[in-house]
């Protein structure tokens, strides 16, 4: 059974309850694609099983709630606890102090467009909730700014699955063989990552 297969035998078993359970998993886990997820579940809109404004719906609140999980998780460490995370096990986050640094100076002054646009960036949407805690930034602004990026990415996938209709199954094939090289490209970027790791004057120091 494909990603694909799996994906879509899920969503008619559990209909919008799995639809939103996918997308929460997706913020979680990125590997998981939405752009795997919305189109399918936005197909069965289109065959009658499904209404599209309420996949749409159940998409965006799961991944609203996977947003925030990592928002509150991130917000609860809070800036130190990260920090001593990066200095100990840089090599595995792939991230050192001064990156923490860093990402918290850009975030003070660009954290509201990081969070609209991020949802709309694979596997950055899932990121960006985490300097987002860091940071700070007050939670009615990190739900409000998250919800219009996630309800605008879900509405634009599901939608194109609702439109492709019989034309879905021709697309399908391609989609599970993309969504494998993208989780590929993924594992291998992060092998890479751990193995060229520098953690430079950081590591144990601050």
């Amino acid at each position: 059974m494909t990603l694909g297969d799996w994906i879509t035998a899920l969503v008619v078993r559990a209909g919008y309850a799995g639809v939103a359970a996918l997308m929460l998993a997706e913020n979680v886990f990125p590997p998981i694609p939405s752009e795997l997820i919305m189109p399918l579940a936005g197909f069965q809109a289109a065959s009658g099983r499904l209404s599209l404004v309420l996949v749409i719906a159940a998409g965006s609140l799961g991944s609203l709630a996977g947003a925030t999980f990592w928002y509150l998780l991130a917000k609860r460490l809070g800036y130190d606890r990260v920090h001593r995370l990066a200095a100990r096990h840089g090599r595995w986050l792939t991230m050192t102090p001064a990156d923490i640094d860093l990402a918290r100076e850009w975030f003070a002054t660009r954290g509201g467009t990081a969070v609209l646009l991020g949802r709309l960036v694979p596997t950055v949407r899932s990121l960006v909730s985490i300097p987002a805690g860091i940071a700070g930034m007050p939670v009615g602004r990190f739900l409000a700014l998250s919800a219009v990026g996630v309800t605008a990415w879900t509405t634009v996938l599901a939608t194109a699955g609702f439109l492709l209709r019989q034309a879905y199954s021709d697309v399908g094939r391609y989609l599970d063989p993309v969504a494998t090289l993208v989780m590929s490209a993924l594992v291998l970027w992060y092998a890479i990552r751990v193995w060229r790791f520098d953690p430079g004057d950081d590591v144990g120091g601050r």
